[in-house]
C-alpha cells in the first residue's frame, strides 16, 4: 500500500469528488505492487464492497482521463497503476506473453534520454511508456 498517498487529496485536486467508490478504486491500484487488469480491480473493490462492473470501469477511464491513473497496454487487456507523481517514479513494465501478468520495474533498469528525443521531435510530447515483453522467471520454471 501506498502509506504516502492521500488518495481523497489527489481526487479533489484533479477536480474530481472523493466518492467512495473513486477512493475505494484507488486504494486497490496503490495497494499492488503491479499493474492490475479492469477485472481485478472490479473483483477486489466487490469483496468488500458492492459495485456494478460499468461503475468500474467509468471510474477507471475518468481516473485515466484525469492523470492519475496510467492505463498500460498489454496482450488483449489494459493493466492499471498509479500515475507518476511525487511518490510514484515513472517506470517500465514487464509483460509476460505466457501468463499474462504485467510487473513493474525498477525505474532504473531502462532509461531514455528524452530531452534529447523531444529536440528532434516535430510535436508534442504527453506521454513515455516503455514496455519490454517476454517470458517470466515463473514460467520459465514451470516450462523446464
Amino acid at each position: 500500500m501506498c502509506e504516502q498517498c492521500n488518495y481523497s487529496e489527489m481526487l479533489s485536486s484533479a477536480g474530481l469528488s472523493p466518492t467512495s467508490h473513486r477512493i475505494r478504486v484507488m486504494e486497490v491500484i496503490g495497494n499492488n505492487t503491479y499493474p492490475l487488469s479492469a477485472q481485478e480491480i472490479y473483483d477486489t473493490v466487490q469483496r468488500n464492497q458492492p459495485i456494478n462492473r460499468v461503475t468500474v470501469y467509468r471510474i477507471l477511464d475518468s481516473l485515466v482521463g484525469n492523470g492519475l491513473v496510467d492505463r498500460i497496454s498489454g496482450g488483449r487487456a489494459s493493466f492499471f497503476g498509479i500515475a507518476p507523481n511525487n511518490n510514484h517514479q515513472p517506470h517500465p513494465h514487464f509483460y509476460c506473453r505466457q501468463c499474462g501478468r504485467m510487473n513493474c520495474l525498477n525505474p532504473r533498469s531502462i532509461s531514455m534520454d528524452i530531452t534529447s528525443f523531444e529536440r528532434i521531435f516535430p510535436g508534442k510530447i504527453d506521454n513515455v511508456e516503455i514496455r519490454v515483453d517476454g517470458v517470466c522467471k515463473n514460467c520459465l520454471r514451470s516450462s523446464s
